[in-house]
């Protein structure tokens, strides 16, 4: 059996402009749409990676039953604590991004200041710790925090 293709974002968004009747065009791209829950996603990772919730939600630096709520899908994550999570996972920029879809929320924007550092600090490995020192010495929001 062949894999179906799974069309990129831009050529769907072409399709949708072609497209005359909505309801069809939801009908046949019903596999197109992002159908994971967040809590799912976390649940999944962890056991890909042998991994036990605790151990995440702590290095996000997380509290612990906000931390479990997020797990159970009783609670939906902020934009800041997607990405403290992704430090925590070890997540790459695409993976990263790939999670803030995932919770519906904007992806990072190089074009904004505190994005752009955040996004090197994950391309480069850096730890959610320093990465927060780093955004506290550019005097930009850190990650959960107020605005400055």
């Amino acid at each position: 059996m062949e894999e179906e293709k799974r069309l990129t974002t831009d050529e769907l968004l072409k399709l949708l402009f072609k497209e005359r009747s909505l309801e069809q065009f939801l009908q046949r791209n019903e596999s197109a749409y992002l159908n994971t829950t967040f809590a799912d996603y976390l649940s999944g990772w962890c056991r890909r990676e042998h991994e036990v919730p605790e151990q995440l939600i702590r290095r996000a630096n997380l509290e612990k039953s906000f931390g479990h709520q997020l797990f159970t899908g009783k609670r939906n994550p902020s934009r800041d604590t997607v990405i403290k999570l992704a430090f925590a996972m070890r997540a790459d920029v695409a993976q990263t991004q790939e999670m803030l879809k995932i919770a519906r929320k904007s992806v990072l924007y190089p074009r904004i200041k505190r994005d752009t550092v955040i996004i090197y600090c994950l391309h480069n490995h850096i730890s959610l710790v320093d990465t927060e020192l780093i955004l506290e010495d550019l005097d930009l929001p850190n990650l959960g925090g107020r605005d400055k």
